[in-house]
Protein backbone atom coordinates (compact mmCIF):
# COMPACT_ATOMS: atom_id res chain seq x y z
CA UNK A 1 0.00 0.00 0.00
CA UNK A 2 0.97 3.73 -0.71
CA UNK A 3 2.06 5.78 2.13
CA UNK A 4 0.48 9.45 2.25
CA UNK A 5 3.30 12.04 2.27
CA UNK A 6 3.20 14.03 5.25
CA UNK A 7 1.93 16.97 3.33
CA UNK A 8 -1.20 15.18 2.72
CA UNK A 9 -2.18 14.19 5.90
CA UNK A 10 -1.64 17.65 7.26
CA UNK A 11 -3.85 18.85 4.44
CA UNK A 12 -5.93 16.41 5.18
CA UNK A 13 -6.51 17.26 9.04
CA UNK A 14 -6.89 20.74 8.24
CA UNK A 15 -9.51 20.38 6.16
CA UNK A 16 -11.39 18.13 8.81
CA UNK A 17 -10.55 20.60 11.43
CA UNK A 18 -11.98 23.53 9.59
CA UNK A 19 -15.59 21.36 8.85
CA UNK A 20 -15.40 20.55 11.92
CA UNK A 21 -15.36 24.25 12.75
CA UNK A 22 -18.34 25.08 10.45
CA UNK A 23 -20.33 22.54 11.80
CA UNK A 24 -20.01 23.90 15.35
CA UNK A 25 -20.82 27.37 14.34
CA UNK A 26 -23.94 26.00 12.51
CA UNK A 27 -25.29 24.04 15.08
CA UNK A 28 -28.87 24.15 16.70
CA UNK A 29 -28.35 27.50 18.73
CA UNK A 30 -30.26 27.78 22.21
CA UNK A 31 -33.55 28.16 21.93
CA UNK A 32 -35.54 31.90 24.51
CA UNK A 33 -35.97 30.24 27.78
CA UNK A 34 -39.30 32.22 27.85
CA UNK A 35 -41.48 35.15 26.58
CA UNK A 36 -39.82 38.14 27.48
CA UNK A 37 -40.92 40.10 30.02
CA UNK A 38 -39.78 43.84 31.47
CA UNK A 39 -37.74 44.53 34.52
CA UNK A 40 -40.55 46.87 36.63
CA UNK A 41 -39.55 50.18 36.76
CA UNK A 42 -38.53 51.70 40.19
CA UNK A 43 -39.60 54.88 40.11
CA UNK A 44 -37.13 57.96 41.61
CA UNK A 45 -38.59 60.48 44.21
CA UNK A 46 -37.02 63.74 43.36
CA UNK A 47 -37.25 64.51 47.01
CA UNK A 48 -35.99 62.27 49.73
CA UNK A 49 -38.67 63.10 52.32
CA UNK A 50 -42.40 64.22 51.88
CA UNK A 51 -43.71 66.77 54.76
CA UNK A 52 -47.47 65.25 56.29
CA UNK A 53 -48.96 68.05 58.18
CA UNK A 54 -50.99 66.38 61.18
CA UNK A 55 -53.95 68.09 62.58
CA UNK A 56 -54.25 67.29 66.69
CA UNK A 57 -57.72 65.35 67.70
CA UNK A 58 -57.65 66.06 70.93
CA UNK A 59 -55.16 67.91 73.65
CA UNK A 60 -53.20 65.00 74.23
CA UNK A 61 -52.66 64.34 70.96
CA UNK A 62 -52.10 68.41 70.26
CA UNK A 63 -49.31 68.07 72.89
CA UNK A 64 -47.86 65.17 71.49
CA UNK A 65 -47.24 65.46 67.93
CA UNK A 66 -44.86 68.01 66.01
CA UNK A 67 -47.13 69.83 63.34
CA UNK A 68 -44.25 69.27 60.77
CA UNK A 69 -43.23 65.72 60.44
CA UNK A 70 -40.65 64.65 58.11
CA UNK A 71 -41.81 61.17 57.52
CA UNK A 72 -40.08 58.89 53.99
CA UNK A 73 -42.33 57.51 51.63
CA UNK A 74 -42.60 55.08 48.91
CA UNK A 75 -42.63 57.17 46.22
CA UNK A 76 -45.18 55.66 43.33
CA UNK A 77 -46.25 56.51 39.91
CA UNK A 78 -49.34 57.67 41.47
CA UNK A 79 -47.79 59.98 43.94
CA UNK A 80 -45.51 61.95 41.08
CA UNK A 81 -48.29 62.49 38.81
CA UNK A 82 -46.08 59.99 36.02
CA UNK A 83 -48.30 57.15 34.11
CA UNK A 84 -45.87 54.13 33.38
CA UNK A 85 -45.81 52.64 29.95
CA UNK A 86 -44.94 49.06 28.79
CA UNK A 87 -43.27 48.40 25.80
CA UNK A 88 -45.79 45.79 23.77
CA UNK A 89 -43.33 43.33 21.84
CA UNK A 90 -46.56 42.30 19.32
CA UNK A 91 -46.01 46.24 18.47
CA UNK A 92 -42.37 46.55 18.28
CA UNK A 93 -39.29 45.60 17.14
CA UNK A 94 -35.48 45.76 17.27
CA UNK A 95 -33.40 45.25 14.32
CA UNK A 96 -29.62 45.53 13.40
CA UNK A 97 -28.04 46.58 9.97
CA UNK A 98 -24.63 45.99 8.62
CA UNK A 99 -23.00 45.56 5.01
CA UNK A 100 -21.32 42.22 3.82
CA UNK A 101 -19.87 41.20 1.16
CA UNK A 102 -21.85 37.55 0.63
CA UNK A 103 -20.73 35.82 -2.22
CA UNK A 104 -18.72 38.53 -4.06
CA UNK A 105 -22.12 40.97 -3.36
CA UNK A 106 -22.33 44.07 -1.52
CA UNK A 107 -25.34 43.52 0.74
CA UNK A 108 -27.33 45.02 3.85
CA UNK A 109 -28.18 42.18 6.32
CA UNK A 110 -31.00 42.67 8.96
CA UNK A 111 -31.53 41.39 11.98
CA UNK A 112 -35.13 41.84 14.14
CA UNK A 113 -37.21 40.26 16.89
CA UNK A 114 -39.99 41.60 18.56
CA UNK A 115 -38.22 39.94 22.23
CA UNK A 116 -37.79 43.16 23.51
CA UNK A 117 -39.51 44.38 27.28
CA UNK A 118 -39.15 47.76 29.36
CA UNK A 119 -41.03 50.33 30.52
CA UNK A 120 -41.04 53.85 30.52
CA UNK A 121 -42.48 57.00 32.88
CA UNK A 122 -43.99 59.81 31.57
CA UNK A 123 -46.08 62.90 32.74
CA UNK A 124 -47.31 64.68 29.62
CA UNK A 125 -47.35 68.07 31.25
CA UNK A 126 -44.15 67.49 32.85
CA UNK A 127 -41.01 65.72 31.24
CA UNK A 128 -38.84 66.93 33.36
CA UNK A 129 -39.92 63.94 35.55
CA UNK A 130 -39.50 61.09 32.62
CA UNK A 131 -37.58 57.99 33.61
CA UNK A 132 -36.53 55.19 31.83
CA UNK A 133 -36.36 51.49 32.86
CA UNK A 134 -33.75 48.57 31.79
CA UNK A 135 -34.59 47.57 28.23
CA UNK A 136 -34.25 43.73 27.30
CA UNK A 137 -33.91 42.01 24.47
CA UNK A 138 -33.50 38.28 23.36
CA UNK A 139 -30.87 37.81 21.68
CA UNK A 140 -31.49 33.87 20.87
CA UNK A 141 -34.76 35.34 18.76
CA UNK A 142 -32.23 37.38 16.64
CA UNK A 143 -33.41 36.12 12.87
CA UNK A 144 -31.73 37.97 9.67
CA UNK A 145 -33.08 36.01 6.06
CA UNK A 146 -30.09 33.56 6.27
CA UNK A 147 -30.26 30.70 8.65
CA UNK A 148 -26.82 30.02 8.63
CA UNK A 149 -26.25 33.53 9.39
CA UNK A 150 -28.55 33.18 12.25
CA UNK A 151 -26.76 29.65 13.36
CA UNK A 152 -23.19 31.83 13.72
CA UNK A 153 -24.85 34.98 15.02
CA UNK A 154 -26.02 32.89 18.18
CA UNK A 155 -23.43 30.56 18.33
CA UNK A 156 -20.20 32.29 17.99
CA UNK A 157 -20.68 35.89 17.47
CA UNK A 158 -23.65 36.83 20.78
CA UNK A 159 -22.82 33.35 21.98
CA UNK A 160 -26.69 33.18 23.17
CA UNK A 161 -26.48 30.07 24.92
CA UNK A 162 -24.31 31.50 27.36
CA UNK A 163 -25.58 35.16 27.46
CA UNK A 164 -29.29 35.45 26.32
CA UNK A 165 -30.37 38.77 27.03
CA UNK A 166 -28.94 42.25 25.34
CA UNK A 167 -29.50 45.10 27.98
CA UNK A 168 -29.61 48.66 28.02
CA UNK A 169 -29.66 50.83 31.72
CA UNK A 170 -30.34 54.07 31.30
CA UNK A 171 -28.67 56.55 32.99
CA UNK A 172 -30.05 59.91 31.59
CA UNK A 173 -32.89 61.50 29.41
CA UNK A 174 -31.73 65.23 27.92
CA UNK A 175 -33.09 67.42 25.40
CA UNK A 176 -36.74 66.54 26.34
CA UNK A 177 -39.08 69.86 26.61
CA UNK A 178 -41.25 71.25 29.53
CA UNK A 179 -44.43 69.08 28.13
CA UNK A 180 -46.12 67.80 24.91
CA UNK A 181 -49.28 67.96 23.30
CA UNK A 182 -51.43 64.55 22.48
CA UNK A 183 -50.17 64.04 18.50
CA UNK A 184 -47.18 66.27 18.97
CA UNK A 185 -43.31 64.59 18.82
CA UNK A 186 -40.03 65.41 20.39
CA UNK A 187 -36.74 64.42 20.28
CA UNK A 188 -34.41 63.65 22.87
CA UNK A 189 -31.14 61.53 23.66
CA UNK A 190 -31.03 58.45 26.19
CA UNK A 191 -27.75 57.73 27.79
CA UNK A 192 -26.63 54.37 29.05
CA UNK A 193 -24.72 51.58 29.20
CA UNK A 194 -25.36 48.78 26.56
CA UNK A 195 -24.53 45.02 27.38
CA UNK A 196 -23.97 42.72 25.12
CA UNK A 197 -21.96 39.20 25.71
CA UNK A 198 -19.92 40.22 28.88
CA UNK A 199 -19.08 43.71 27.78
CA UNK A 200 -20.67 46.92 28.98
CA UNK A 201 -20.09 50.32 27.05
CA UNK A 202 -21.66 53.60 27.33
CA UNK A 203 -24.12 54.31 24.29
CA UNK A 204 -26.55 57.23 23.44
CA UNK A 205 -29.53 56.34 21.64
CA UNK A 206 -31.47 59.58 19.95
CA UNK A 207 -35.14 58.79 19.90
CA UNK A 208 -38.25 60.25 18.22
CA UNK A 209 -41.33 60.25 20.08
CA UNK A 210 -44.76 60.77 19.66
CA UNK A 211 -47.88 60.96 22.58
CA UNK A 212 -50.45 58.87 20.11
CA UNK A 213 -53.21 59.13 23.44
CA UNK A 214 -52.83 60.07 27.11
CA UNK A 215 -52.50 55.46 27.13
CA UNK A 216 -49.65 55.29 24.01
CA UNK A 217 -46.38 56.61 23.42
CA UNK A 218 -44.57 55.30 20.19
CA UNK A 219 -41.68 56.17 18.31
CA UNK A 220 -38.03 54.74 17.46
CA UNK A 221 -34.59 54.57 19.17
CA UNK A 222 -31.26 54.63 17.12
CA UNK A 223 -27.41 54.35 17.58
CA UNK A 224 -24.24 53.21 15.89
CA UNK A 225 -21.52 50.71 17.97
CA UNK A 226 -18.96 49.22 17.04
CA UNK A 227 -18.06 45.85 16.81
CA UNK A 228 -14.83 45.63 18.03
CA UNK A 229 -15.81 47.60 20.85
CA UNK A 230 -18.30 44.21 22.26
CA UNK A 231 -15.23 41.91 20.97
CA UNK A 232 -17.93 40.38 17.86
CA UNK A 233 -15.95 38.93 16.04
CA UNK A 234 -16.68 37.36 12.30
CA UNK A 235 -16.11 34.05 12.13
CA UNK A 236 -14.43 32.60 9.27
CA UNK A 237 -17.35 30.88 7.07
CA UNK A 238 -17.50 30.55 3.00
CA UNK A 239 -18.57 33.39 0.94
CA UNK A 240 -18.24 35.92 3.29
CA UNK A 241 -16.29 38.79 3.57
CA UNK A 242 -15.45 42.33 4.33
CA UNK A 243 -17.92 42.47 7.08
CA UNK A 244 -18.48 46.29 8.56
CA UNK A 245 -17.12 47.19 11.30
CA UNK A 246 -20.26 49.74 12.59
CA UNK A 247 -23.62 48.37 13.23
CA UNK A 248 -26.68 50.25 13.51
CA UNK A 249 -29.07 49.27 16.08
CA UNK A 250 -32.83 50.72 15.98
CA UNK A 251 -35.81 50.26 18.22
CA UNK A 252 -39.07 51.00 17.22
CA UNK A 253 -41.57 51.21 19.85
CA UNK A 254 -44.82 51.20 21.08
CA UNK A 255 -45.40 51.85 24.66
CA UNK A 256 -49.04 51.25 26.19
CA UNK A 257 -50.19 52.44 29.60
CA UNK A 258 -50.26 49.94 32.18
Amino acid sequence: MKKLSPIVIVLAVVLLLGALAILYVLRPPAEASAPIEAIPLTIEATDTAVVLETVAETTETAASTPLSTEIAQPTTAASTGLTIYQISSTDSQVRFELDEDLRGNRITVVGATDQIAGELAFNLNDLSQTQVGVIQINARTLATDNNNRNRAIQNEILDTGAYEFITFTPTAVNGLPASINIGESVNFTIDGELTIRDVTTPVTFNVQATAVSETQISGTASTIISRSNYNLNIPSVPNVANVEEEVELYIDFVANAS
